[in-house]
């Protein structure tokens, strides 16, 4: 990066992260470190909530995604604005009657406590291991930019969020947040436009869709019906549905989010406002991955966009088999450019048989152009069996780094950078309050003062902090990080939602049934999601449904238990 690209990347975090700190300061009990003494206006609810959902992870991987597979992840989102009504109708206004600091303790009130305890823990190991994914995203940008390892980055930026939420707690967060929010959408629309204007004079923004639509990659809806199929209009409605209404309403780093609004009403119009916003601002990140897309169809993109496990390639051993795969890439991506051109012109006469017979051998350029790719990640792996062969996340990176004027450069790894310190505080302050007042207050020292609670829940953010950043170093080899994410909030999210519905909705049911389907349910959802039976949106629905049902079940014989037990007693 040139010097006004660091100026202006140093400067946005800096200034961001005083003004969070700044504004949180004098939180001197736990209800203003946890809840920033509620006192959030609508719109400070939705950017936040907004902000906590989309991590670096979004703005790294997303783009990958669209550019490697596609827009159908878009179908993902289609359920959130149902469960953001729903959530508004049930979730907000108990959380906010019973005047809750945590999703998990209403639970206690309505079951028992080891209920609740599951919950919690439940959640605790969920949001621990997503928060270390969410560190290791901005992680790459450093690694790639430096040519460094990314156990440093990690560290670096890892330490830099646990000290300002440490001290400043949820307003800390929710202040930074609103500022982040801000310059992400200008951020977006910036990089939308320029990648527009850096295509081909004769290539506008239309026959850039249609160029990547001939390809696959304009697919943003499919009705079809598939159980396997991860990413359709039905698993979007109802998988989607149920991960994001059990994400918002009984995940404490959402929940935490909206108990900071000042009323219920204004926690509700900021999570409608986020339901209605979300998935315009998702596609728009999608359809930015269509667009590189797009102009690497005209421009020789890299022969792998992890520019540190390139640089590892070539250094050892193998560059000459690896200069001679660069040669090959470099003749294929010429005969594809080619191919591109032809297709360019039979979009422009309108003629659809050409357009067809050039869609075919583009395709089948680019299949060449892969299969030499995929030599190279198999040298890669030679050369280091630990090797990180995916570049999903990388390919965006590299483009902005590559081609966009100096200052937008900064300006963009900024809008990375605060998206993960955005949701990576959020959550590190779930993790916290949860930790105190579902753990400690309720299990270990019940008898302590605000003060000592206050203590205790600064000291619990450093400890989560620590443990994430050790789980981010890990997280280089679990593909993409978006779809990882999802896919490990869907093995625990529907038991958990499952639990939460029986406390509102089925009265009759109490706490030893639920605890027991909740577990049975758990373990039945991971044995599918190991085995690959359904697609990961489908977890949450089997995990919830399972959790209701059998609870029914349980409850009859957990009734008869208690009555002979009464009786023998007597």
């Amino acid at each position: 990066m040139s010097s006004i690209d660091w100026a202006v990347l140093i400067v946005t975090l800096v200034a961001i992260v005083s003004y969070g700190v700044y504004k949180s300061r004098g939180a001197q009990n736990i209800q203003g470190y946890l809840l920033g003494n509620q006192s959030s206006p609508w719109y400070a609810v939705c950017l936040s909530v907004m902000a906590t959902q989309a991590s670096a992870i979004t703005f790294l991987s997303a783009p990958g995604q669209a550019y490697s597979s596609g827009m159908g992840f878009v179908q993902f989102y289609l359920g959130l604005p149902l469960a953001m009504i729903v959530l508004c109708i049930t979730f907000v206004p108990i959380f906010h009657r019973l005047k809750v600091y945590t999703a998990y303790e209403y639970l206690e009130q309505r079951f028992d406590l080891k209920t609740r305890a599951l919950t919690a823990f439940l959640f605790l190991i969920q949001r621990g291991l997503s928060t270390g994914i969410t560190i290791y995203a901005p992680s790459i940008i450093l690694s790639t930019i430096l040519n460094i390892n990314t156990t440093y980055t990690t560290l670096c930026i890892g330490s830099i969020v646990v000290a300002y939420t440490v001290y400043g707690g949820t307003k800390a967060v929710s202040y930074t947040q609103m500022l982040q929010m801000s310059i992400i959408f200008l951020g977006l629309f910036a990089a939308g436009i320029m990648v527009v204007h850096l295509l081909p004079g004769d290539v506008g923004f239309s026959k850039a869709i249609g160029i990547a639509g001939k390809m696959g990659r304009t697919n943003a809806i499919d009705f079809t019906f598939d159980l396997n199929n991860r990413y359709t209009v039905w698993t979007g409605i109802i998988g989607g549905f149920f991960l994001q209404l059990s994400y918002f309403g009984t995940d404490q780093s959402q929940v935490g989010r909206y108990l900071t609004g000042a009323s219920v009403g204004q926690s509700r119009l900021g999570l409608l406002m986020n339901g209605l916003v979300k998935i315009p601002m998702q596609f728009l990140i999608l359809l930015i991955g269509v667009l590189v897309f797009t102009f690497y169809q005209y421009n020789r993109p890299p022969i792998f966009f992890n520019s540190f496990e390139l640089h590892k390639l070539e250094n050892s051993s193998y560059n000459p088999q690896l200069n001679v795969l660069k040669k090959e890439y470099e003749e294929a991506f010429k005969s594809k450019q080619t191919e591109v051109n032809k297709l360019s012109k039979a979009i422009s006469s309108s003629n659809q048989q050409v357009i067809d017979q050039q869609r075919v051998a583009l395709q089948a350029a680019d299949e060449q152009t892969k299969a030499i790719k995929t030599k190279v990640t198999t040298l890669m792996l030679q050369n280091d069996k630990g090797a990180n062969v995916d570049d999903n996340n990388y390919i965006f990176l590299s483009f902005v780094t590559k081609y966009l004027p100096k200052g937008l450069i900064g300006l963009l790894i900024a809008i990375i950078f605060l998206a993960s310190m955005g949701s990576t505080a959020s959550a590190l302050n779930s993790l916290a309050s949860t930790s105190v007042i579902d753990i400690y207050k309720r299990l270990i020292n019940k008898e302590a003062d605000d003060a000592q609670y206050l203590k205790a829940s600064r000291w619990s953010t450093l400890i989560w902090g620590a443990v994430c950043i050790v789980m981010a170093i890990f997280a280089g080899k679990i593909g993409n990080l978006l779809e990882a994410v999802n896919i490990l909030g869907s093995y625990i999210y529907g038991t958990i939602l499952g639990v939460f519905l029986v406390a509102f909705y089925v009265k009759h049911v109490g706490g030893r049934a639920v605890f027991c389907a909740a577990l049975l349910a758990e373990l039945m959802v991971c044995i599918l999601g190991f085995n690959d039976v359904v697609a990961y949106l489908w977890l949450n629905v089997i995990g919830c449904l399972l959790v209701v049902i059998l609870s029914m079940l349980l409850q009859p014989f957990f009734k008869k238990k208690t009555a002979a037990v009464s009786s023998n007693g007597s």
